[in-house]
């Protein structure tokens, strides 16, 4: 382990490599046990570097952009996690429309006030959203109407089997409701995505997103740590009103439990493990099934061992 570590930190800078590191510092649950190595990617060729430490000394590695979709087991994550930090975006204008690149890593409440500034509209649904152009891609993230699948040309990723560079159409990238091709195909790391926006007027864009903040702020219970929605949407229903109807606001395990304010959450209250997460929602699958006879599932992604 020593001699990898020193390998990543000669071809990558020591600034960039962490060895047992902590994952509740890198997800927006605050849960997690540490990573065996975690390495941050600035640019493709650093990217493709780590690829091939991993590749010739057997690791396993896994990608994470900011951790905002994810719970990180209480036994870490073995091998390297990748933390693509390439955050450059670049602004091209035709005509009433503004087509916007943006690097895997780039923060999609950083880029929503970038293109506020520069008056680009239709981007206003992603600016509450914590997490980055890579994970929204591949979780086709949505709020308020909007999802990326609306917004995407294309999407240029790496293959890690060869190292090639390529570009899939919006059609190729096969968006559903939380998810996309990137979900299925493991060996694609997206790096960059092409979208179509608009000209707009500032103070509409404005007034959209303070209108966004404002019921997240309301609905959400943005004060305690989590992984946003806790459960994907069921045809026909409203996941948090049947969690809601089974009484379970508030129900704890230890330190998780469902939000007061809105059921589809499961929050941090103060030092959950990722066990008592997993419990709480286990007990949530079986008194909803129970009660109503329809199985939900699981937004987030669970990671690590």
């Amino acid at each position: 382990m020593e001699q990898i570590y020193n390998e990543l930190c000669e071809k990558l800078g020591k600034e960039n490599v962490y060895q047992n590191e902590p994952m509740k510092n890198y997800t927006s649950f605050k849960i997690g046990g540490n990573a065996d190595f975690l390495v941050k990617a600035n640019s493709e060729e650093a990217l493709i570097t780590i690829l091939k430490i991993a590749k010739n000394n057997q690791l396993p590695f896994c990608v994470l952009g900011n951790g905002s979709n994810v719970l990180v087991k209480d036994k870490g994550i073995r091998g390297i996690v990748i933390v693509l930090t390439m955050s450059n975006y670049e602004i091209e204008e035709k005509e009433d429309k503004r087509i916007v690149t943006a690097q895997a890593g780039v923060k999609l409440a950083v880029l929503a006030q970038k293109l506020l500034q520069k008056e680009i509209a239709g981007f206003e649904f992603a600016s509450g959203i914590p997490g980055t152009i890579g994970g929204a891609i591949r979780m086709n993230a949505g709020a308020y109407g909007g999802e990326f699948k609306d917004i995407v040309l294309s999407t240029q990723y790496l293959d890690v089997n060869t190292y090639e560079i390529k570009e899939l159409s919006n059609e190729q990238q096969e968006f559903a409701y939380r998810t996309s091709l990137f979900c299925k195909q493991k060996d694609y790391i997206i790096l960059k995505t092409k979208l179509e926006l608009l000209k707009g007027k500032k103070e509409e864009i404005a007034g959209k997103m303070q209108e966004y903040a404002t019921q997240r702020k309301l609905k959400q219970p943005i004060q305690f740590p989590s992984a946003g929605s806790t459960f994907k949407r069921v045809e026909g229903q409203i996941t948090a009103k049947l969690i809601d109807e089974c009484g379970l606001k508030g129900y704890c395990v230890g330190d998780a439990q469902v939000s007061e304010l809105h059921a589809g959450f499961v929050i941090n209250k103060k030092e959950a493990t990722a066990q008592e997460v997993l419990t709480l929602v286990e007990e949530i699958k079986k008194k909803v099934y129970d009660k109503f006879k329809v199985k939900i599932e699981l937004e987030i992604e669970v990671i690590g061992e």
